[in-house]
């Protein structure tokens, strides 16, 4: 099997390295999408200095468990309708804080489709936050 895999690749390597450019322009495009990737201490250094505003994009039973102080809580699935909660803050850095990560590329989208400028995530989510010893906001 990986023989033939080996043959494949060999036999045809304009194909193979079309493939790997189509790969890595599409995780690059994916990753612009949503905004920048930022790190815990990258975002508290924009909450500090630019009064960056930061989105949590969980559920509500998972922010009441533990949030970033100041964070708004407006779920991903809630996003596009309740835009209005956050309107009026285009102006500032807007940081997206979900569990992983897995969710906050999708709603960067939205909020740049929306007119908002400076987009970017928390790497990892809360995860990465929590495992950082960072602070967090109960109830």
């Amino acid at each position: 099997m990986f023989d033939s895999f080996l043959t494949f690749v060999a036999a045809h390597p304009v194909l193979i390295g079309l493939w790997l450019v189509l790969v890595i322009a599409f995780v690059v495009n994916e990753s612009r999408r949503g905004g920048a990737t930022l790190s815990p201490q990258q975002v508290v250094d924009l909450i500090n200095r630019q009064g960056a505003v930061v989105v949590d994009l969980r559920e509500r039973k998972d922010f009441s468990a533990g949030h970033i102080v100041g964070a708004v809580n407006i779920p991903s699935a809630a996003l596009e309708s309740r835009l209005d909660e956050i309107q009026n803050r285009k102006g500032h850095p807007i940081v997206l804080v979900c569990a992983m990560g897995q969710h906050a590329g999708a709603a960067g989208t939205t909020l740049r489709k929306a007119g908002f400028t400076q987009v970017t995530r928390l790497g990892g989510g809360m995860n990465e936050w929590r495992n950082s010893n960072l602070p967090l906001v109960k109830g």
